[in-house]
């Protein structure tokens, strides 16, 4: 079966990312498309397997097969979470739905570790930005105290918000570069400090409920093999 129509004929869940889902779409933004799709059961069965990810068809298009869509999920890995999360959903079938019902299964204790250590690599090379050009990229310094100010509030509340909400024009100063590093270096952190503490005393669990993610997927395995007689 053709990579792209995996995508177009078996998709149980498409949204939109990047700054339109996080709030910080200004004119020109790009509308980055996610999704996950569900390859038929018996492709499995052949010595070529279908593929875990697929790039296309459209542009900024990218979609995972649900099962690696799940493990990444279940490692607390910040950008499957965030998609889990969108506040813009395009399409969602009943196995699309039950997923985006299991999001809380998936978060865990372990997105501190996860994001922090994400954003730490993200943190060194807007350094290295800066001692080789003299500034960081500032869109990426953006997106990162959005994402160090997402686990701090995820950590302190237990759910994932990734709408900035107030938080849009105060990120927009950083992205035209009005702020100076100086600040900005000590707001991330601050916010990674902030973060440390809230782990103390989240209401996340230890780690993901990887049994009700596992009966999902087996389900949704054992539907498409019906479907396919």
């Amino acid at each position: 079966m053709h990579p792209e129509t995996l995508v177009n004929d078996h998709t149980i869940y498409a949204c939109v990312m990047g700054s339109r889902a996080f709030g910080l779409a200004t004119e020109g933004s790009d509308t980055d498309r996610r999704g996950v799709f569900l390859a038929p059961a018996p492709l499995f069965w052949r010595f070529d397997k279908p593929p875990t990810h697929v790039e296309g068809p459209a542009e900024e298009q990218f979609s995972w097969e649900l099962e690696r869509f799940c493990e990444l999920a279940l490692r607390a890995n910040p950008t499957i979470l965030e998609c889990l999360h969108s506040p813009l959903v395009e399409y969602a079938d009943a196995t699309g739905r039950e997923l985006l019902s299991l999001r809380g299964a998936f978060l865990s204790r372990e997105v501190h570790r996860t994001f922090t250590c994400y954003a730490r690599g993200q943190f060194r090379r807007l350094g290295a930005d800066v001692r080789v050009h003299g500034a960081p990229r500032w869109k990426h310094a953006m997106h990162l105290l959005r994402l160090l100010t997402g686990v701090r509030d995820l950590l302190r509340t237990g759910a994932l918000t990734i709408d900035v909400g107030e938080e849009r024009e105060p990120l927009l100063a950083v992205k035209r570069g009005e702020v100076p590093w100086p600040e900005v270096e000590a707001r991330m952190s601050r916010l990674e400090r902030e973060a440390e503490e809230a782990v103390l005393r989240t209401p996340l669990p230890a780690g993901p409920d990887r049994r009700r993610v596992e009966d999902f997927l087996v389900r949704a395995r054992r539907a498409s093999v019906l479907r396919t007689g």
